[in-house]
């Protein structure tokens, strides 16, 4: 019986399997000119303990299967994606990011829906931090 095919006679994973497990996309928080992280801030402030791990394993999805489709990740026009999450309570929540030219999923603003159509003011913000993330404030 031979090794499996994934893995080199020293035990460690060929360069096959590190392709195949490599972020496509890694996730960054968006980070202020005073250095807050709106969506890690966020994140942190939900009010039940599963919400994170949830959004987090949906973020997780898309850094590893870029570029992701429905019900996932879904794109909301002029280069912002949303990662789609559904939470306990009847609540979902959004992150919205776009892929920067290093190839990073830049996340940009996070919140819990209320309506059934993203606000335009949502949208806004998640632009104007990506502005502000292009010309070099992160």
């Amino acid at each position: 019986m031979g090794k499996p095919k994934d893995v080199k006679r020293d035990g460690s994973p060929s360069s096959e399997t590190k392709t195949q497990s490599a972020k496509r996309v890694p996730a960054i928080f968006y980070r202020t000119e005073s250095g807050r992280e709106p969506v890690r801030e966020w994140l942190k402030a939900l009010p039940y303990p599963d919400d994170t791990k949830r959004i987090g394993e949906d973020i997780k999805t898309v850094e590893f299967g870029w570029p992701v489709g429905m019900p996932v990740c879904r794109p909301m026009g002029r280069g912002i994606y949303e990662v789609r999450t559904g939470l306990t309570h009847n609540r979902i929540a959004r992150v919205l990011f776009y892929v920067d030219a290093k190839n990073r999923m830049v996340l940009l603003h996070g919140f819990i829906k209320k309506t059934q159509k993203t606000s335009d003011e949502d949208l806004a913000l998640a632009r104007r931090n990506r502005e502000k993330h292009e010309k070099g404030v992160q």
